[in-house]
């Protein structure tokens, strides 16, 4: 038998935390939106709920991380400790840092308090986690962009270090999440937890060069004015002094679809632009090699996904991790349960070099899921028939996956009733109630509509 790494998953709310211990998870970490990366969906927003959740977790027999890994700024800093004083007083498993100033100030004041490192301080060598372990972290998550290869001479010249690794979830175009994209058209600063994902909006690409006096005249061109853009470009020209393609110094500005009429500028230098949108990461097939490593903790981003997420996640993880450690080959099967997934395409990152396959998705920003789609969750089974709180539709004759932690099953949908008892052919979607036959303890369970 082989040491079982820690299945860590993401936790945006209560609901999301216990549904990810039901199906498998050993941890969860959370975040304060004034100090961590997720402000948008998080429910741990007031100490009251991050103390139910740490004594939830604890209760379990669980671990809770809490996520405090913004790069401050001089105004964050008069308030941190602060801030953090109460926190620390729940007994949270560990912080979650990055900023090197907010590390030395809580290893000052509460040398007791375990720190891991975080992926945004993008650890991606073996003398940086020496570093590390000298400053008194305990564990560090090591940077998304390294291989196999990597992670495990990591793991040989740092025994006495914790490694973690991310092993699914949304990858972010940037080196290590450092991204200026947010905050360069939406004033929405990434590295503070705001992050409008500008990366995965729908662009169309416009000639700036046209006739301001024209169509463009009347559209508002934020947070650059033209002038200003086709500045930009001609030093570009004149700084590099070589010859280039006629249209590539020119200012060029998008549109995104949700927001007609307002022109975002673009430049492209000589490495392109970077207006790029990332597959999503699926590591689930290296989980046996990474387990033969050593790593110490797996991690499954997502604390703003669906809690229909954090339980298919956790449950193909945890199956990936014990068939794993107990020496039985990887189980197929488990891609297909991933891809019923809202996605953007797969990728297995940078753990293996030079793919054949493309790593990037220009095709589509939005998600999509392939295989199944998340339908509804079982609030209670009478009499052999479940009320179904509806999430999206769906209609007799569909074939369900009925996903509980005491394992998982298919059914035919052959009668929908509605709260008044009436027989209705189909369940229109979210914000409806209905009930369907279905037998068994199942409280809780998960309906998924194969597609």
């Amino acid at each position: 038998m082989r040491h079982a790494p820690e299945l860590l998953l993401p936790a945006g709310s209560l609901a999301k935390m216990h549904a990810a211990f039901d199906y498998g998870a050993d941890a969860v970490y959370a975040g304060q939106p004034r100090y961590s990366l997720r402000v948008r969906n998080n429910d741990f927003s007031s100490l009251q709920a991050l103390q139910e959740g740490i004594d939830g977790a604890h209760a379990r027999g669980k671990q809770f991380f809490v996520a405090s890994n913004i790069f401050a700024h001089n105004a964050k800093l008069k308030t941190y400790l602060r801030d953090m004083e109460p926190v620390i007083a729940m007994r949270p498993d560990a912080l979650i840092m990055a900023d090197p100033g907010l590390i030395m100030m809580v290893r000052d004041k509460w040398p007791e308090i375990p720190v891991h490192l975080s992926v945004q301080a993008n650890a991606v060598n073996w003398a940086d986690v020496k570093f590390w372990h000298r400053m008194g972290l305990t564990r560090v998550i090591l940077s998304r962009e390294l291989s196999l290869d990597e992670i495990e001479e990591i793991r040989q010249r740092c025994p006495e270090m914790e490694l973690e690794v991310f092993v699914h979830g949304a990858l972010c175009i940037a080196y290590s999440g450092r991204c200026l994209l947010s905050g360069y058209f939406n004033h929405r600063d990434p590295n503070q937890g705001t992050c409008t994902n500008s990366c995965r909006w729908d662009y169309k690409v416009k000639n700036a060069s046209e006739d301001a006096s024209g169509d463009l005249g009347a559209m508002q061109v934020i947070p650059l004015q033209f002038e200003q853009a086709l500045e930009q470009a001609n030093s570009f020209s004149a700084l590099h002094q070589q010859p280039r393609h006629p249209l590539a110094d020119q200012p060029y500005l998008i549109e995104e679809a949700q927001r007609p009429g307002q022109l975002l500028p673009i430049l492209e230098d000589e490495h392109g632009t970077y207006i790029m949108n990332s597959k999503d990461l699926r590591a689930v097939e290296h989980i046996e090699r990474l387990v033969k490593i050593g790593v110490d903790s797996l991690k499954v981003e997502g604390r703003t996904k669906s809690l229909y997420y954090a339980a298919r996640t956790a449950q193909v993880y945890r199956q990936a991790i014990d068939d794993a450690v107990a020496g039985r080959p990887f189980d197929i099967s488990l891609l297909g349960q991933l891809q019923g997934l809202a996605n953007r395409g797969y990728t297995d990152g940078f753990y293996q070099r030079h793919h054949t396959q493309t790593h990037q998705n220009y095709m589509r920003g939005a998600s999509e899921a392939d295989r199944s789609q998340y339908v509804g969750d079982v609030l209670s089974v009478e009499n052999g028939w479940a009320r179904v709180d509806v999430k999206n539709r769906f209609a007799v004759g569909d074939r369900i996956e009925v996903m509980h932690p005491s394992g998982n099953r298919d059914i035919a949908i052959t009668r929908i009733l509605n709260d008044a008892g009436e027989d209705i052919g189909v369940a229109p979607g979210s914000g409806h109630f209905v009930r369907i036959a279905l037998d068994g303890a199942l409280d809780r369970a998960l309906l998924a509509r194969y597609l």
